[in-house]
């Protein structure tokens, strides 16, 4: 018989050492070694001047005379370090920040109000200030103020003085805001007042459709929450000039910011007996004009219409809209004004008329 041997197990294999890891991927030196944060006493050395010249230059110091290039050498060795001043410590120092606040409107702004507030923002930058939008949610008078003192702001340019109110201007105060104003056609005791007056934008397009030969004049008045305090001082701003004629009579049309709204209302234009509209502003304006002529009513020969903003829309339409143009203040002119205000906070409130308005005349009317 022959006999099968029997398979023998294979013998465990020799432990053999773990392959060791690949190499790391070569990195930019940047990468692998953090670069300490620049002072600046690294700008200091650099620049070949002491911290205090270093702290005087990059802070705009004015009570401290230095030369042109003695500042020019700071700023360059600072740009080269990569060195920002680190504004929560020079806040601590100076008891606020150079932040000027600018809390956001709670009703809508056209494209008039934003290309100002853009302009204000640029200029103050060019102070050295820092312009931080607040979104206040629905926050009024001195809740408001405490939320925006919390930032501890050098300034801040308010919209609506009503909400704000005295007391909301002492909390602002207390906490080392060194200049608070208001924007709009009311004051608040305490804050330097910018006022906006609406009713003049209505009594100038009342009194160039009187000085037309227009007796019975509508004035739009949008459904659109949050407009009122632009729309209504614009209403009484008519009735004022209507009234000084003696004669002739203002009739308020509620319309809403749709092709339909547009279209009823132009739908009954003709029971109304009126021979003029002022549409609050210039998208109201086009919106209503093109309903009136889709009903067959004649612009401006059975109606005369007007807006405001002076749009260059506008102008492209046929025919071309005439408009209120208003005048606000220079975004520089009013960043002079702050920063003055900020250098003297002693100083008595301050009130300043800072809106104009003035009418184009063209085609519609």
């Amino acid at each position: 018989m022959v006999q099968i041997p029997k398979q023998q197990a294979a013998p465990d294999p020799a432990p053999t050492a773990p392959s060791p890891p690949p190499d790391p991927e070569p990195q930019d030196a940047d990468q692998r070694v953090p670069h300490p944060v620049p002072t600046s006493a690294d700008v200091a050395r650099l620049a070949g001047v002491s911290r205090a010249t270093v702290s005087y230059v990059l802070n705009n110091t004015r009570a401290v005379r230095i030369s042109e290039p003695t500042r020019r050498r700071v700023r360059e060795a600072a740009k080269e370090l990569g060195y920002v001043p680190h504004a929560a410590a020079r806040s601590l120092r100076a008891g606020h920040t150079r932040m000027v606040l600018m809390p956001t409107p709670q009703i809508p702004v056209g494209p008039l109000f934003n290309q100002f507030f853009s302009e204000l923002q640029w200029a103050l930058s060019r102070f050295d200030y820092t312009v931080v939008q607040y979104g206040s949610l629905g926050l009024t008078g001195e809740e408001a103020a405490r939320a925006w003192a919390e930032l501890r702001p050098v300034a801040v340019l308010a919209p609506d003085a009503t909400a704000l109110g005295a007391r909301g201007v002492s909390v602002l105060k207390r906490s080392g805001a060194k200049a608070v104003f208001t924007l709009g056609p009311q004051r608040a005791e305490g804050a330097h007042a910018l006022l906006m007056d609406q009713r003049l934008v209505g009594r100038s397009a009342a009194e160039h459709l009187l000085a037309r030969g227009r007796r019975r004049i509508g004035v739009v008045v949008p459904e659109e929450p949050g407009l009122e305090p632009f729309s209504r001082p614009r209403l009484d701003g008519v009735r004022a000039a209507v009234r000084g004629t003696g004669d002739g009579g203002v009739t308020e049309l509620p319309l809403g910011y749709g092709e339909d709204s547009a279209a009823r209302l132009a739908g009954r234009w003709r029971g109304l007996g009126l021979d003029a509209v002022f549409a609050y502003n210039d998208e109201y304006a086009m919106l209503l004009m093109r309903a009136l002529q889709d009903e067959g009513i004649r612009v401006p020969d059975d109606a005369a219409v007007v807006g405001a903003d002076d749009l260059m829309l506008g102008r492209l339409l046929r025919p071309r809209l005439s408009s209120v143009r208003i005048e606000l203040p220079s975004g520089r002119g009013l960043a002079e004004l702050v920063d003055r205000v900020v250098r003297e906070p002693g100083a008595r409130p301050e009130v300043h008329d800072v809106l104009g308005a003035s009418v184009v005349h063209r085609e519609s009317s």
